[in-house]
């Protein structure tokens, strides 16, 4: 969407809401952004009850695959153009996004949480 408000954000919530299984329960992984936690967004999630967010850790940018995304995006095709438009600026966007996809490589975590991290199954043995 062209703006990053709160009411954009609960119109992504409310196409999921109809798209999804109405038995499942949702669990949405979000960043720590102001709009998540906007009080409106609050007063949305009382009123849907299956739905739960869990915030990433703030400045953990690493847990966010998207920002991985946006990293290798800017590294591979944006920091050294020149985009006059907004049009300009989409086509090396949308030809890297086909890229990706067309050869997607599965993400394996390469280290665990300390013990003392509540990410950590610290009772469970592999």
């Amino acid at each position: 969407m062209k703006r990053h408000r709160h009411q954009e954000f609960i119109r992504f919530l409310n196409a999921i809401e109809a798209r999804a299984p109405k038995r499942k329960a949702i669990h949405a992984v979000v960043d720590n952004y102001a709009i998540q936690k906007h009080p409106k967004v609050r007063e949305w999630l009382a009123r849907h009850p299956r739905w739960t967010f869990h915030f990433t850790p703030t400045s953990a940018s690493w847990l966010n695959a998207v920002e991985t995304f946006f990293a290798k995006l800017t590294r591979r095709r944006l920091i050294r153009g020149v985009f006059r438009s907004v049009g300009d600026l989409k086509d090396p966007i949308n030809r890297f996004v086909l890229e990706t996809n067309a050869e997607p490589k599965l993400f394996i975590w390469t280290a665990d949480p300390p013990a003392s991290s509540p990410l950590s199954n610290a009772g469970n043995k592999r």
